[in-house]
C-alpha cells in the first residue's frame, strides 16, 4: 500500500468514527480536505500527511506537573476508580491515555495501541520521538500507555496523566511528548505541590510548562492549580504560598492567569480546627467545582475548537508564514549574491594575473589563429574561452546556492506554527535547481490561493452558525414554543451548505474557484431540490413530533 493510499484509508476510518460518536463534526472533513491541497501546493504539508490527522477529534483533556503533585490522586477522585497508582515519589513514568471502556479491569495496554491508531492523539509518536533521539522510537510502550475506566465522567473524552515532571534529567523525547500534548489539549491541568516551600528551585521546570502558554492564541485552556493546599493550614498562609508560586509562574514569563487552590480531603490529614476546615473546605470545594464544570464544558466546545484550530491556520498563513519564507528567500538570495560577487572576483583575478604574466600577449593567443579556427567572424579560442568561463561560473554559481539552501535548511526548526507547518520542504522547493535566483513570491500563494482560503473561511464561518443554531436561542423561539421549527435549517440553507462541500471536495476547484462558484447546472438542480425536500421533511417531522408530545402531556 502506497502512503497516499495509506492516508486515504486512514481518513476513512476517521470519516466511520465521527458518523458513529461525533456526526456534528462530519461536515468539518471536508474543510480539512481543501485546506490540505493548500498546503500540498505550497510545501508546507508533504502529500502523505493531512491537518486532520494532526489534532485529536476527541475532547482532550491532559495533566501534566511536578512528580508527587497529586496529578494522579486528582484522576481517581475525578473518576471515582482507583486507576492510577499515587504516592509522595515518583511513581509512573509514562504517559497514560485514560478512555471510556465497558470492562472494570483496569490493565494497561503498551504504547503500540496509541502509535498504531489515528484515531488518538499519540499516532505515529514513535517516529517524532525518534526525530529528537535516535533509537528511542523504537521502544514507544516506554512512553506510552492505553488504559480504559467505565466511568461514565470519561465517556466521550480522553484523559492524559503524565509522568513526574524534572526538567533537570528529563529525556528530550519526553519533552517532545509534553509539547504535542500542550499543543492538541482542549484543556490542560498545570499541577503544582503547595508542600514544596521553595517553588524557585523548580526554576526550570517551570519555565518548560509556563513558557509555552504565555505567546498562545488558546492560553485559555491552561489551568493551574497549586494542589495539597490544605499544608498551609497549620500556619494559615494559604495566600502567602498561592502568592509564592504566583510570583515564580511570572519570573517564568506569565503575569496573567487563575490559580486553583484544592486538596483530596479523602487522603488528607484532617484539619483540627474547625473553623480552618470549614473555610479550606469551602474554598477546595468552590475550586473543584470550577474545575469540573472546565472538564465538562469540552464536549461542548469541541467543534469550535477545530474549525478555530483551521481559522488560525487561515490567518497564520497570510501573516507570519508566507512574510517567513519570503524573508527566507530574502536571505538566501542575499547569501548566493555574495558568493557569486567572490566567484566573480576571483575569475577577474585570474585574468588579469594571466594577463600581467604574459605581458598582454594573451590577447594576441586569443585573436590570432588561422581563418579555419574562426566561428562567425568570432576566434575560436576566443569563444572557446568565454565557454569555459561562463562553465566555470555557472559551476560555482550552482554549487553555491545549493550549499547555502543546505545550510538554511539545516537551521530551519523542523516544526513551525501551532500546527507544525513543514517550513524546510517548504523551503526547498522555492529554491530548488531551476528556481529563479530573483523570484519573490512564494511558490503556491497566488491570487487563487487566497481565493481558496477566502472559500475556507466561509466554510467555517458556516460550520460556526450552525453550531450557534443549536446551542443558542437570541431571538428566544424555542423559549415560545416555535424551537421544533426554529432549530431547522431552510432548503436553502441546506442546498447551500451542500453546495460549499461539494466544492471543497472537488480536486480541481482549487485552481479556478471562486466564492460565487457553483456545481453544474444539473447538479445544482438536484442539490437545491435536495435542500427543499429535507427541510420540508424536517419541518413535516418536527409537527408530528410537536402534536405527539401535545398528545402526551409533553413526555
Amino acid at each position: 500500500m502506497t502512503p497516499k493510499k495509506a492516508l486515504l484509508r486512514r481518513l476513512e476510518t476517521l470519516e466511520a468514527h465521527l458518523r458513529s460518536e461525533h456526526p456534528n463534526l462530519l461536515p468539518v472533513i471536508p474543510t480539512f480536505r481543501a485546506f490540505d491541497r493548500v498546503l500540498h501546493r505550497m510545501g508546507l504539508l508533504a502529500a502523505t500527511d493531512s491537518l486532520a490527522m494532526r489534532i485529536p477529534w476527541w475532547p482532550m483533556i491532559s495533566v501534566l506537573g511536578l512528580f508527587s503533585a497529586g496529578k494522579s490522586s486528582f484522576i481517581n477522585s475525578y473518576l471515582g476508580v482507583d486507576l492510577q497508582t499515587s504516592g509522595n515519589q515518583a511513581v509512573d513514568d509514562k504517559f497514560t491515555v485514560v478512555c471510556f471502556g465497558p470492562d472494570r479491569k483496569y490493565d494497561a495496554l503498551p504504547g503500540t495501541a496509541l502509535n498504531a491508531d489515528p484515531r488518538f492523539p499519540f499516532y505515529r509518536m514513535s517516529d517524532e520521538i525518534e526525530k529528537v533521539a535516535a533509537g528511542e522510537g523504537k521502544r514507544i510502550d516506554n512512553y506510552l500507555q492505553l488504559k480504559t475506566c467505565s466511568s461514565p465522567r470519561v465517556k466521550g473524552k480522553i484523559l492524559i496523566d503524565s509522568p513526574g515532571f524534572d526538567a533537570d534529567d528529563q529525556r528530550r523525547s519526553t519533552l517532545r511528548v509534553t509539547d504535542h500534548i500542550l499543543d492538541l489539549a482542549d484543556l490542560v491541568l498545570i499541577f503544582f505541590d503547595a508542600r514544596r516551600p521553595e517553588p524557585g528551585s523548580m526554576q526550570d521546570t517551570l519555565q518548560h510548562l509556563v513558557s509555552h502558554t504565555v505567546r498562545r492564541t488558546d492560553s485559555r485552556k491552561f489551568l493551574y492549580i497549586l494542589n495539597q493546599i490544605d499544608a498551609s493550614a497549620r500556619e494559615d498562609n494559604p495566600e502567602e504560598v498561592v502568592g509564592a508560586w504566583q510570583r515564580s509562574i511570572a519570573q517564568a514569563g506569565l503575569t496573567t492567569g487563575k490559580f486553583y487552590g484544592i486538596y483530596n480531603k479523602d487522603v488528607a490529614p484532617p484539619i483540627e480546627d474547625p473553623v480552618k476546615r470549614a473555610r479550606y473546605e469551602a474554598k477546595c470545594d468552590q475550586d473543584l467545582a470550577e474545575i469540573h464544570a472546565r472538564m465538562t464544558e469540552i464536549e461542548f466546545g469541541r467543534g469550535y475548537r477545530i474549525v478555530g484550530i483551521l481559522d488560525a491556520l487561515a490567518k497564520e498563513l497570510e501573516g507570519e508564514v508566507v512574510p517567513h519564507i519570503q524573508g527566507l528567500l530574502a536571505t538566501w538570495r542575499h547569501r548566493v549574491l555574495i558568493r557569486d560577487g567572490v566567484g566573480a572576483g576571483a575569475l577577474l583575478a585570474l585574468g588579469i594575473a594571466v594577463t600581467w604574466m604574459t605581458g598582454g600577449a594573451v590577447f594576441g593567443w586569443l585573436g590570432g589563429g588561422s581563418p579555419a579556427e574562426w566561428a562567425g567572424g568570432i576566434p575560436l579560442r576566443a569563444a572557446l574561452t568565454a565557454i569555459g568561463v561562463v562553465l566555470a561560473f555557472g559551476g560555482w554559481h550552482f554549487t553555491m546556492r545549493a550549499a547555502v539552501r543546505r545550510k538554511m535548511t539545516e537551521e530551519l526548526p523542523e516544526r513551525f506554527g501551532q500546527m507544525d507547518l513543514n517550513l524546510r520542504l517548504a523551503f526547498t522547493r522555492n529554491t530548488g535547481l531551476l528556481a529563479s535566483l530573483f523570484r519573490r513570491r512564494v511558490r503556491g500563494w497566488t491570487g487563487g490561493t487566497r481565493k481558496d482560503i477566502f472559500i475556507i473561511r466561509e466554510a467555517i464561518a458556516h460550520h460556526v452558525q450552525v453550531w450557534n443554531d443549536t446551542y443558542t436561542d437570541p431571538a428566544g423561539a424555542k423559549h415560545d414554543g416555535r424551537a421544533d421549527s426554529a432549530g431547522l435549517i431552510t432548503g436553502e440553507q441546506a442546498a447551500a451548505a451542500v453546495n460549499t462541500a461539494y466544492r471543497l471536495n472537488q480536486p480541481g476547484y482549487i485552481h479556478s474557484a471562486h466564492p460565487g462558484d457553483a456545481p453544474p447546472p444539473v447538479l445544482a438542480t438536484v442539490l437545491q431540490t435536495g435542500g427543499l425536500a429535507s427541510g420540508l421533511i424536517g419541518n413535516l417531522a418536527c409537527g408530528l413530533i410537536k402534536r405527539l408530545k401535545a398528545a402526551t402531556g409533553g413526555k
